[in-house]
């Protein structure tokens, strides 16, 4: 049967755990300065004007522990002052490049009408994925192009569940699959490395033909070495673990017949991550709305009662190994 809309996010009870519990003492002094800087009541965003220089709740909500995290791991722990610098980098290019105004759904959605940027499912560890089928381009290179490609990456981060960081970034160079220009890959890839460390997780490129493979080399020596050993050219992906059957596309040796429909998935995704978004900021602020809290417990789903749960989606596995999990509880 036919899928056409963005799968449910996992339940991840007991499959994660909180970022930061094993810092060492000099990790920790590093990141209790990092947080004690943005957390001052005076603090004022450096080089914006001064009417524009305190930050927003968006950028509070952005700028959490495990942000601060991510970008002290990014900078190799080389000391509070290098995350800060980058820190305060990425606030102001999200401004400058407009994900708080500029980049809404009804901006970007002539670039998501063929079903070029899916986001669809999740691997075994709840890890979400955001498909690329580039041979779907319907627009030439501009800076839309771009745009969307950030936009699809937040709405993908927006999926993510407590203790989820990374993603799986899946690739299909089939039917004529049409390369972005080295100059477009370049500004995407430095992006990326910028000002979104640490939420690659791996990424899984299938049907690459000579052409592609030739462009692959023109622009490996402008991935960083971190990103680069987490590229993986036609793996099994559910024989080697990665993801259940239900859980991926048939074209990734899957059993998920996912056809897009613009109509049907669309507005299914918007919905889905602006309601999931709402509650993580209604979330944050019932817990003090500051930067510095944890995605750990804003991306907990809360039940009436006021318990953190995530929503009971259950994390698919494929049969041999839940009969195999099965038999180890008996």
């Amino acid at each position: 049967m036919a899928t056409y809309e963005p799968a449910p996010v996992p339940n991840l009870a007991d499959k994660t755990k909180p970022q930061g519990t094993d810092l060492t003492p000099k990790q920790k002094e590093a990141l209790d300065k990092v947080l004690a800087h943005f957390s001052d009541p005076d603090y004022k965003l450096p080089q914006v004007d001064a009417e524009n220089s305190t930050l927003s709740d968006e950028e509070k909500f952005w700028l959490s522990y495990e942000c601060m995290l991510r970008y002290l791991r990014a900078t190799k722990w080389a000391g509070a002052e290098q995350a800060i610098k980058r820190l305060e980098d990425t606030l102001r290019w999200r401004r400058q490049f407009g994900l708080y105004d500029k980049i809404k759904a009804e901006y970007i959605e002539p670039e998501a009408v063929t079903g070029k940027m899916i986001t669809y499912g999740f691997d075994v560890d709840g890890k979400p994925a955001l498909y690329l089928v580039p041979s779907r381009q319907n627009t030439t290179e501009n800076q839309r192009q771009i745009e969307f490609t950030f936009w699809i990456l937040e709405r993908v981060i927006d999926s993510m569940g407590p203790g989820i960081e990374s993603l799986n970034l899946m690739i299909n160079f089939a039917d004529r699959a049409r390369n972005p220009s080295l100059s477009t890959s370049r500004t995407v890839l430095n992006i990326l490395q910028t000002h979104y460390p640490e939420h690659l997780g791996r990424a899984i490129i299938i049907n690459v033909p000579f052409l592609i493979n030739a462009f692959f080399k023109l622009i490996t020596p402008f991935v960083d070495p971190v990103t680069r050993v987490k590229m993986r050219f036609n793996p099994q992906v559910v024989q080697e673990g990665i993801f259940a059957p239900n859980a991926v596309w048939k074209e990734f040796g899957g059993d998920v017949d996912f056809v897009y429909e613009h109509e049907k998935y669309w507005p299914a995704l918007n919905k889905m991550c602006t309601e999931r978004k709402q509650r993580h900021m209604e979330r944050w602020r019932q817990l003090g709305g500051t930067v510095g809290l944890k995605e750990w417990d804003t991306r907990r789903e809360v039940t009436s009662n006021g318990q953190a749960v995530e929503p009971k989606v259950e994390v698919p596995l494929d049969d041999e190994l839940e009969t195999e999990i099965n038999g180890i509880a008996a």
